[in-house]
């Protein structure tokens, strides 16, 4: 009997399968989602929770190191334009991607150490800077620039971070992780 969770959910059906390239490090859960047409790369010691959808149709998807990405997410969307053009989505080092958010595909940059908060939403082309915060269902229009170490409240009130507290975090994510790695089943080679 395995300590491990599973998904009382059914299986989810998928299109087509992307191209990959994983580092050997990481946890991606079996009941995670991958499908479009261009390159999915994901780096060392990241997470893809269950039911984490990477759709690479609008554009190819990079992961960084040590990011986690929760279930239900969207990375890849495409916009509201319905547009499918050659766009990336790239997530920096250490970025959390919390449960239901959403980011367009449109060359849509989250910087290194930023959280995503539960249900927030990343317009196409915005470039969020490095280790910032979006608290849960903030939505970022199509284009925005968020300077570094930026607070975007669910309300637009705005502020910046001056705690000094990066290196902190990310040495809290890299506990997370691995704690994750124990819980979450993995098996990688479903997706090559």
């Amino acid at each position: 009997m395995s300590s491990k969770r599973h998904s009382i959910l059914p299986a989810v059906s998928a299109g087509p399968k992307p191209p990959v390239h994983f580092s050997s490090s990481i946890t991606i859960a079996d009941s995670a989602l991958l499908t479009g047409t261009n390159l999915i790369t994901i780096s060392s010691e990241s997470v893809i929770h269950p039911r984490a959808k990477l759709d690479s149709l609008a554009g190819r998807i990079t992961i960084g190191r040590r990011c986690v990405v929760h279930e239900r997410t969207m990375l890849g969307a495409i916009g509201t334009s319905g547009k499918v053009t050659e766009q990336a989505v790239t997530l920096g080092d250490y970025v959390t991607v919390e449960v239901a958010a959403s980011i367009e595909a449109g060359n849509t940059i989250i910087g290194e150490g930023t959280t995503i908060g539960v249900g927030s939403k990343i317009g196409a082309g915005a470039v969020i800077g490095k280790h910032c915060t979006l608290t849960p269902h903030t939505e970022i229009p199509a284009g925005e620039v968020v300077p570094d170490f930026t607070v975007i409240y669910s309300n637009g009130m705005r502020r910046i971070d001056k705690r000094g507290v990066a290196d902190l975090k990310n040495k809290g994510q890299a506990r997370q992780i691995e704690v994750l790695r124990r819980m979450i089943p993995t098996n990688p080679a479903k997706f090559a």
